[in-house]
């Protein structure tokens, strides 16, 4: 019996989603024919299923007792790993030639992969950990000649329906070393892996700190130079995003950080504001080479209304700082695609970052014209291990759509949108249920009939929806609220006279 394909992708979806992802997997390490099921499932969490992971265990462990979801310890029941091998499609693709390597601002990068400038690239060995798990280059947490106190705790999180990491804020500042240990972490690096990109993020509080903070990680040999005029949450006035929103302060900072240095400068842009193309210009004249977007957004999480005390909170306290993760990512994308698309800022490199947890959301600002991608809060999640398959999914991607490289890749999709007025407003596509599909739950039916424009009849003897043709603009607010995958867009026609 054929495997219907909406609802594989649900079920791989969902049973992937209850993988608690451990440090030391039971299910891999209870497997007697040596295959790493726990690798498998990440690899579908992480979308990255072109690989033989799945075709092994469907053919090799259809009558085996199923050591690995015996050993699962998962807190309510089993992965039902068997099960979503027999829904993966077993499309293995020879990857072997397939080069990630890229130019950016000039400089030859192994893949296009970066740790952003955060905790997560903090000090000498994590960043080597990362290194040697395969990502290309590191931005290492911004340096400064202040030496911040941090505050405890300082993360907090949004969920939604179950999922618990939807969003992520953090009141965490600028590196807690001194200058002169992180001046010797990145060194260090860059004599170890001098086969890796070394991205020095820098901040100062005056123009001569911007120019000598430029000599000295210039003097130790690093790559790249990122200017910090973005971070939402200093405690010191002047610094971060204070800067980023005065396109003046972006270019004369910029301007004396090209005093004390020759290599490339990466002018990291805030979202705080609305239109990011007017600092990025202003920093371009400064002598920048690139841009990196976006920081963090300002944000509050939430507030305790039992006893009003927001997260996280220190005593009772907390401030407006930054947020990051997936829920951002539609924010990023717009501002990526704002600066790649404007006549003055055309051809300039772009490091892009912003809720990028996947090969397919890195592909998505590749395509809207980033030629590098930084990570951090899926890294604070998943670990360094989630390069793996952002790799491996990137290379499957470009081998299966016929690409020779990354650059190919980059910026092809800028040409899809254009100005609203633009848009065809004379067709439009009515859904189609799939009633072999439909489980007759209703959702379509409720989300039409209070907030859309009343299109769906529901036959309760039936317990099914039925569209009401006259009524339908095809919107498609039923397809995006289906659970099941039953709703699909039908073909384009005229509208209605």
């Amino acid at each position: 019996m054929p495997v219907n394909k909406s609802y594989s992708k649900q079920f791989l979806a969902s049973e992937a989603a209850r993988c608690l992802l451990c440090y030391l997997p039971a299910c891999t390490k209870a497997c007697e024919k040596g295959f790493d099921p726990a690798g498998f499932i990440r690899s579908v969490r992480f979308e990255n299923t072109k690989n033989d992971f799945g075709k092994i265990i469907k053919d090799q462990c259809k009558n085996c007792d199923a050591p690995c979801e015996k050993a699962c310890i998962h807190y309510d029941y089993p992965i039902r790993i068997r099960d979503m091998a027999e829904h993966i499609e077993s499309k293995v693709t020879d990857l072997k030639e397939v080069s990630l390597s890229v130019e950016f601002c000039g400089i030859t990068c192994e893949n296009p992969f970066f740790l952003s400038s955060s905790v997560v690239a903090s000090n000498y060995e994590m960043c080597a950990n990362a290194l040697r798990a395969g990502w290309g280059g590191i931005v290492f947490k911004t340096i400064g000649f202040l030496q911040p106190e941090e505050v405890s705790p300082r993360f907090a999180a949004t969920n939604k329906e179950g999922t618990p990491f939807i969003g992520f804020r953090n009141l965490e500042q600028i590196a807690e070393h001194s200058l002169e240990e992180n001046l010797m972490y990145l060194k260090k690096l860059k004599e170890d892996f001098p086969e890796k990109i070394i991205v020095a993020s820098i901040m100062g509080q005056t123009e001569e700190e911007w120019t000598k903070l430029a000599k000295a990680v210039t003097d130790i040999g690093v790559d790249i130079i990122e200017c910090n005029f973005s971070c939402p949450h200093m405690s010191a006035h002047g610094l971060g995003a204070d800067v980023g929103q005065s396109p003046e302060l972006v270019k004369r900072y910029t301007e004396f950080t090209r005093k004390g240095t020759h290599l490339p400068i990466l002018a990291k842009m805030t979202p705080n504001l609305g239109n990011m193309e007017i600092p990025a210009i202003a920093a371009m004249e400064g002598g920048a080479d690139g841009i990196a977007a976006i920081n963090t957004i300002k944000s509050i999480t939430g507030i305790n209304l039992y006893d009003m005390a927001p997260a996280p909170h220190i005593n009772g306290k907390s401030a407006v700082s930054g947020y990051s993760g997936k829920a951002v990512k539609p924010v990023a994308l717009r501002f990526i695609h704002d600066l790649a698309s404007h006549e003055q800022l055309k051809g300039v490199p772009i490091s892009g970052m912003g809720g990028i947890e996947t090969w397919q959301d890195a592909a998505e600002f590749i395509a809207l014209g980033c030629e590098n991608i930084q990570i951090t809060t899926a890294v604070m999640q998943y670990g360094y291990r989630i390069i793996d398959d952002l790799i491996l999914g990137m290379k499957a991607f470009l081998k299966e759509q016929g690409y020779n490289s990354i650059h190919q890749l980059c910026g092809s999709a800028l040409k899809s949108f254009v100005h609203p007025d633009l848009l065809d407003r004379t067709t439009l596509t009515y859904p189609i249920v799939d009633k072999n599909k439909c489980i007759g739950c209703g959702r379509c039916f409720i989300s039409c009939e209070d907030a859309g424009h009343q299109a769906i009849k529901f036959e309760e003897h039936e317990h099914r929806p039925k569209l009401i043709a006259k009524n339908c603009v095809g919107c498609h607010l039923c397809l995006l609220v289906c659970p099941c995958g039953a709703i699909s867009s039908g073909r384009r026609v005229p509208k209605p006279s």
